[in-house]
């Protein structure tokens, strides 16, 4: 048996593998044994393992994982192979630390790893895309494609085919400086990219649909070019997921053999018309103080829906016989966000005039003081048209609560009289087809 100071000893030696520098400055980003040194930004725990020193991408769910922590100027290596004709998957340099809005992948620029077999069943290849190493912007990054480019004008070509089909390895050199991407494949440079933004992030790794490995992750860090932050990616520390892109593990809703809720790839779906008692999905977890990330998005063609108007102050208008005053306006569908684990504290997702964000049991609750009340009705309306995406950041701390609907504060540190101390986080369910996309917590 080994002494207990050896294992110590071994279990550190272990740790500082990853850190250790090699002769050549190059520093590993996978020390062969675990995912030390990675963050799953989406999908499953199960996505991303390791095997026979190998990271193993299984491809599903689709998402990613990133870098622990940024990296502006830097050459990086690493050998991939798919196993399978016509793989896909990728590598994404200065990368955000969440998906971007209503998608599984975060702003970056990609490096293409991309199985020439692909070609076979996908139509366009040397038009809008190759099997040899693309560089091209995601998800609202940018870049100057140079030298050979796509006709679309999105996307840098290689001036030479030099991947090598499934299952053999390939070797990835990517210098990254100043916004300048330069990729070399099997020992020669094919592909390149200029003017990128961002040019400071993280380093991610793709699953998309097939599985593929990777080995000899490593990195040499060049000198800073002093990016500014508004060319940095945006990190979003201290985010995980609640939801794994593939079941409804870790939420709860009603045991109905027809119930509304599936998970569809990396979203949940809401489906329209189900009646019964217990309809909402909720976290299993309770939360007490938190900032929770959400994407959503109505996907029902707007009909005219007669729906209740506001006074300024948040009551409903009424008429002399103390009804509700209705307006027809276009409707999408409803839905609601309840902060823990009560409808009373649920913040709404509509298309009415007043926009997404609003409390409306309490803005409506004339024992509630004036002031509190408005401060409850959203300052504009922020939405996005239905069908498109919109994200919800919502910061919630002790019975205080900001509201930022696509990046504009609409209800900015209300009071939520009588909020629980902690509870879960609930989508609420009103009979419409509703998406959500994207949950992330970060408790505080």
């Amino acid at each position: 048996m080994f002494p207990r100071t050896f294992l110590a000893a071994l279990v550190l030696l272990c740790a500082s593998q990853l850190h250790a520098e090699d002769s050549d400055g190059f520093t590993p980003l996978f020390n062969g044994h675990d995912m030390s040194g990675w963050v799953r930004e989406d999908g499953a725990e199960d996505t991303f393992t390791v095997r026979d020193g190998m990271i193993i991408d299984t491809g599903l769910p689709i998402g990613v994982i990133r870098s622990e922590r940024m990296y502006e100027n830097f050459i990086l290596e690493f050998d991939w192979r798919h196993m399978k004709s016509g793989g896909n998957s990728g590598c994404f340099a200065w990368s955000d630390g969440l998906p971007h809005v209503g998608g599984p992948f975060p702003r970056g620029i990609e490096v293409q790893v991309l199985d020439p077999g692909f070609a076979a069943t996908h139509k366009g290849e040397n038009e809008w895309y190759t099997c040899q190493g693309d560089l091209f912007p995601v998800q609202g990054a940018t870049m100057t494609p140079f030298g050979r480019i796509s006709k679309t004008g999105a996307r840098s070509f290689p001036i030479e085919d030099r991947t090598k089909p499934s299952p053999e390895w390939n070797h990835y050199h990517l210098v990254a400086n100043a916004g300048e991407l330069r990729l070399s494949i099997n020992g020669k440079e094919v592909t390149v990219g200029k003017d990128c933004v961002p040019r400071r992030g993280y380093l991610s790794l793709e699953a998309e649909g097939s599985e593929a490995h990777f080995k000899n992750l490593r990195i040499k860090e060049l000198p800073s070019t002093h990016t500014p932050p508004e060319q940095t990616a945006k990190a979003y520390e201290g985010f995980h997921p609640l939801f794994t892109g593939q079941d409804l593990g870790g939420w709860i809703t009603a045991n109905l053999p027809d119930g509304p809720w599936t998970a569809r790839g990396s979203h949940f779906i809401s489906k329209a018309g189900i009646t019964g008692d217990g309809l909402a999905l909720s976290t299993k977890e309770h939360y007490r103080d938190f900032v929770f990330c959400v994407d959503w998005r109505l996907t029902k063609k707007a009909a005219q829906k007669a729906l209740s108007t506001f006074s300024e102050d948040g009551l409903y208008v009424r008429d002399g016989s103390r009804q509700i005053v209705h307006q027809d306006v276009p409707d999408a569908g409803r839905s609601a966000i309840t902060l823990r684990g009560n409808p009373k504290y649920g913040l709404n997702i509509w298309n009415h005039p007043m926009g997404s964000g609003d409390f409306e049991t309490l803005h409506t609750d004339e024992s509630i003081p004036a002031a509190v009340r408005r401060a409850l009705l959203p300052k504009s309306k922020a939405d996005v048209p239905p069908g498109k995406w919109n994200r919800f950041f919502i910061t919630l701390k002790g019975d205080r609560v900001t509201v930022v609907l696509n990046d504009q504060t609409v209800i900015d540190d209300a009071q939520l009289p009588g909020i629980p101390a902690e509870g879960p986080i609930g989508l609420q369910y009103r009979g419409d087809e509703v998406e959500f996309a994207n949950l992330f917590i970060h408790e505080l």
